[in-house]
């Protein structure tokens, strides 16, 4: 699995302002520990950067790029930084993100620039309610793709995931619906996720066993990439096949299976009640473990 550090963030309150004073130091010392957590691409958010956003994405481009080799997910929804960032980049980049609304000025830079790409399935009307309408924008998105000239491998859908914790709205469980599709509905394209989204708003301590979870049951599609926290090791771990007891015990439950938990370990009951959490089976609340 492709794993992208979300860590570089105009969000941060080490990074933005490291960022608006053009000052590398912070950036380069986080762009280094990321590498060094193993993922394999960085991601860039300098966010919609209006005012000089284009001077401001071929800094922080050049300044990362001095001190790492991993290639870069470059994100901003503002088109003339995207494309001075891709103007810099060494080799491949990753387009982060076009959507529908947006793909007649991007589509064009992915070509240019022989870029990869993630597709954002944000409809014209806005959020995707389900499967079915993921699938339509992923339809519409590629066919203008390819009609473009670029071909399946550099598209990489992110189906959208919303926080468990807005309960009215989680769309987690769409998202496992359309992964279990994808390569019927988009053959030869690939996915991303924003994994963190998923626990967005909940307390800090319980996020990690969240985006961990999720981790596991996308996994059991094929997941090809996921924007992720570069430290959390525990979840690195996972992603590179390093606990298969608990993808396996993940993708039961999944599956159907209801194990007593006075059978299973204190972490198994942990990732066996996350399931059930996101799979809409149980209600979310902070206390979801203790119950």
């Amino acid at each position: 699995m492709i794993l992208i550090g979300e860590n570089i963030n105009v969000m941060s309150k080490i990074i933005g302002p490291a960022l608006k004073e053009r000052n590398p130091k912070p950036i380069q010392e986080l762009a280094k520990a990321e590498a060094e957590a193993g993922v394999d691409y960085l991601d860039i958010n300098i966010g919609p950067a209006r005012k000089a956003g284009d001077e401001l994405m071929e800094w922080v481009v050049k300044v990362v790029q001095e001190v790492t080799d991993k290639l870069l997910s470059l994100d901003t929804t503002n088109p003339v930084a995207m494309e001075a960032g891709l103007k810099v980049h060494k080799g491949r980049a990753l387009i982060n993100s076009i959507s529908l609304a947006r793909m007649e000025e991007e589509l064009p830079l992915v070509k240019k620039y022989d870029a990869d790409f993630i597709g954002l399935l944000w409809g014209r009307e806005g959020m995707p309610r389900d499967a079915d309408e993921r699938a339509m924008i992923a339809d519409e998105l590629m066919t203008k793709a390819i009609e473009m000239g670029i071909p399946c491998e550099s598209i990489w859908f992110d189906p959208i995931v919303t926080p468990v914790v807005n309960i009215e709205s989680n769309q987690a469980k769409p998202c496992l619906e359309f992964m279990s599709t994808l390569e019927d509905i988009v053959p030869g394209c690939k996915s991303a996720v924003g994994l963190s989204n998923v626990s967005n708003g909940a307390p800090t301590d319980l996020r990690p066993i969240l985006n961990r979870t999720y981790l596991m049951m996308l996994m059991k599609y094929g997941l090809h990439s996921a924007i992720v926290d570069a430290f959390d090791a525990e979840l690195i771990s996972i992603a590179r096949g390093e606990k298969p007891e608990l993808v396996d015990l993940v993708h039961r439950i999944m599956d159907g299976e209801k194990p007593a938990l006075s059978s299973l370990g204190e972490e198994e009951i942990k990732y066996v009640k996350t399931v059930r959490v996101l799979t809409g089976e149980s209600l979310y609340s902070h206390s979801w473990l203790e119950i």
